[in-house]
């Protein structure tokens, strides 16, 4: 039979299988394990019942897939839903720039979605989405708990897998909530004494939620490393220093401690985003610290 990992859960995967819609509980084949090979949520697979009129079974294949992520542990996503809030908690630009370099990389489709919009002043919502329209993104606001910009999410997601990420507290759950009420996932609130969200998806799952049209809710992060990365690759995945670039004296400028350089130029006039450049810095520095 044909299906898809929707779950997987103390060595179990949770098959939705095209024939009948149904969901079956299946282990790996042991061949997995031999070739160190790990079956993801999102692998589309074959896999065979036990018994005929049995609900568990073995995955037996594992089709070709498109991508593969490494955190969140998913395969064969379209596109990545970037879900940060407005305020409670504040968001960590520097975090989403880094899942932003993450997408990239591998070739995903961002778009990000601020939310809680109903908690934040406008002026915040209106300069967050002017930076991250000029670095190529597309930014959509919304407010879960009175249900706006939420049809704007369904569209985008029709006919697509899409991942569904952002830290904890932001309101990813209750957007899956939303878009697939049959869920029931549990909503956490925000600590008041730490700003931060409390973890509610414990593992990553992939929900139906119309024909060809799936999206991964997945754990919320903290951090998120990119330590495989070289620095001079990083002003590579900020896409609106290029246009700046050609005023920069020497080529291959780092954009750091250069004189006559034409991103920081763009910085002090307020055409680069000054937040922007200083996660930019601050992911150099990283990675030159790791480096050594």
């Amino acid at each position: 039979m044909r299906g898809k990992i929707i779950r997987a859960v103390g060595g179990f995967y949770f098959v939705w299988c095209f024939e009948d819609s149904h969901i079956y509980q299946c282990r790996a084949r042991g061949i997995f394990r031999k070739d160190s090979f790990k079956p993801l949520v999102g692998d589309d697979c074959t896999f065979r019942l036990t018994q005929a009129q049995d609900v568990e079974g073995y995955v037996e294949t594992i089709g070709e897939r498109r991508n593969q992520l490494i955190r969140p542990p998913v395969a064969n996503v379209d596109q990545a839903l970037v879900v940060f809030a407005l305020a409670s908690p504040d968001p960590n630009l520097s975090l989403l720039d880094r899942f932003l370099i993450e997408m990239r990389r591998q070739g995903i489709p961002s778009v990000i979605c601020f939310n809680k919009k109903d908690l934040a002043d406008e002026t915040w919502a209106d300069e967050l989405t002017g930076i991250y329209s000029r670095c190529g993104c597309r930014v959509l606001t919304a407010s879960v708990l009175r249900e706006e910009g939420l049809e704007a999410i369904r569209e985008l997601m029709r006919g697509k897998t899409t991942v569904l990420a952002g830290p904890s507290g932001v309101g990813k759950s209750s957007l899956t909530n939303y878009l697939c009420p049959e869920a029931q996932m549990k909503v956490g609130a925000v600590s008041v004494r730490t700003e931060r969200g409390r973890q509610t998806t414990r593992h990553a799952e992939l929900f139906a939620i119309g024909e060809d049209t799936f999206f991964f809710d997945t754990p919320g992060f903290s951090s998120l490393e990119l330590r495989s990365m070289k620095r001079e690759e990083v002003k590579e995945f900020f896409p609106e220093f290029q246009e700046h670039e050609p005023y920069c004296r020497f080529q291959g400028c780092m954009h750091i401690h250069e004189p006559d350089c034409g991103v920081k130029d763009a910085v002090e006039q307020g055409q680069i985003s000054r937040a922007r450049y200083d996660s930019y810095l601050q992911l150099v520095q990283e990675l030159s610290d790791s480096r050594k």
